[in-house]
């Protein structure tokens, strides 16, 4: 017999939640009504035997850790789309595609979706029960396609949309995967020139007592510095990494940093466009599912990943609540205010390394004002950026005045869908460009450092050759 959970208010209007057992949903209504409770929610509870019955089918859940990936979601939302566009019920086709998963958390999700609808509940109600699979877009836009009576077409558009949010991460992450392997490789080497070639010209030159020119005084001075403590090369980075995440932890510390990464060099740009491709896609396919303007406002907020963009997002969405367009406010609030964290990344990340560098560089370990003397113009270096940076706008005109027109012309949607193309590809050229211009980049580099060790190294061979000589 089913078990059947329910929520009713009594007499006095406290709210009762409880459990009973009946053979059907009639019935259980008349014996809670008998109680004298007035039903307000009433829905089929999983027995045991059902379960039990479940495990024997092999459909019992297995253990899996975190979400969904998202190739995997994306493969899925396809499927689903293509199921319903043939003409499948939504509880057969997703009965298919669970028994078609492997074991882990998108099978589980499943499991608790399809049992969910066989007690009635609709196909978003059962999908915003697993959060782990299914986010708040995805609910959002299966609720709008179940409201609207066009699943199939929804689907198709989420599956677009993932297809797309997909292609644009692989392109960023493969793009950087050839220069952080060359950086590793060449940090590696030189660090070995350092660690082990470099003290042993230093015993020659110390052998012979020659006076050694300002530049080999420079490369010994690093040798020492690696030497005295290499425990700082995977050391600082994994530093890094904790101290921006510690930062992160706080609101005004995300801000600070997230307004950073959209004003350095090359790569805040190509972030810039990334997120505002995503939001505006995201956007674009709400307002086209017809998910109310507040809640695609507050999506798109969610899927920015940016504190910057979501503040901005936040400006508009109240402006919206007052009766504004959304192009008016996207304009106003489109370039960051002065943020004191923002400008202490800045100083982190372009003042203090260099100013290290030249502290010990000048010698700074044996005489003080010798190394204050190359730190000084250092300490300004970021500041001085930083300050030149509070122009720039994460919004750029053109995309507020196509916003403006959708508005104008009821064609929003396309218009958003536009502006997403148009940064996609703005993406893709940036990261070619910033491939191209990486490779013969790094090139000059390495090649200045090696250029830069041996002029170190030889000059005072020559030196010595020429007394001895």
């Amino acid at each position: 017999m089913p078990v059947y959970a329910f929520e009713a208010l009594d007499s006095t209007g406290e709210q009762i939640k409880d459990v009973i057992d009946a053979p059907n949903e009639e019935e259980a209504q008349a014996t809670i009504r008998q109680m004298g409770y007035f039903v307000t929610k009433i829905n089929v509870k999983k027995s045991r035997k059902k379960a039990e019955k479940g495990a024997k089918d092999g459909r019992a859940k297995t253990f899996a850790m975190g979400g969904v990936k998202s190739k995997l979601l994306c493969t899925f939302t396809r499927q689903l789309s293509t199921l319903q566009d043939a003409g499948l019920p939504i509880l057969r086709s997703l009965q298919i595609l669970e028994s078609q998963s492997k074991p882990g958390p998108l099978r589980n999700a499943l499991i608790d979706v399809c049992d969910d609808i066989e007690a009635g509940s609709t196909l978003s109600e059962a999908m915003s029960k697993c959060p782990k699979a299914f986010d708040r877009l995805y609910v959002n836009m299966v609720k709008a396609g179940e409201a609207g009576g066009a699943l199939e077409i929804i689907l198709q558009r989420l599956a677009d949309f993932q297809e797309k949010s997909q292609s644009l991460k692989r392109k960023v992450k493969g793009a950087m995967i050839y220069p952080a392997v060359v950086l590793f490789v060449a940090s590696a080497i030189l660090t070995f020139i350092m660690y082990f070639i470099v003290p042993k010209f230093k015993k020659i030159f110390e052998d012979f007592g020659t006076t050694l020119p300002d530049v080999t005084v420079l490369l010994i001075n690093i040798s020492e510095l690696v030497v005295n403590y290499w425990y700082l090369i995977p050391g600082i980075p994994i530093g890094i990494w904790l101290w921006v995440k510690l930062w992160c932890k706080f609101k005004k510390g995300r801000t600070g940093w997230h307004l950073f990464l959209l004003q350095v060099f090359v790569f805040g740009q190509i972030v810039q466009k990334a997120v505002m491709a995503r939001t505006t896609r995201t956007l674009g396919t709400l307002v086209a599912s017809g998910v109310p303007i507040l809640e695609a406002l507050n999506i798109a907020k969610e899927t920015s990943g940016n504190a910057i963009f979501e503040n901005m997002y936040n400006k508009v969405a109240e402006s919206v609540r007052e009766g504004e367009s959304i192009a008016a406010p996207m304009r106003d609030n489109a370039k960051p205010k002065f943020d004191l964290i923002a400008g202490l990344w800045w100083f982190q990340f372009f003042s203090l390394p260099p100013a290290i560098m030249m502290f010990f560089a000048f010698g700074g370990h044996n005489n003080l004002y010798d190394g204050l003397t190359g730190v000084m113009p250092c300490l300004m270096i970021g500041p001085g950026i930083y300050f030149f940076k509070l122009k720039g706008r994460v919004v750029d005109e053109i995309v507020v005045n196509m916003i403006d027109v959708g508005e104008e012309t009821g064609e929003l949607d396309k218009m958003l869908y536009k502006v997403a193309d148009v940064y996609d590809e703005e993406v893709d050229v940036a990261v070619e460009s910033l491939v191209s211009l990486l490779e013969p980049l790094m090139i000059v580099v390495l090649g200045a450092m090696v250029g830069f060790i041996v002029i170190a190294l030889f000059l005072p061979l020559i030196k010595l050759i020429e007394t001895l000589s």
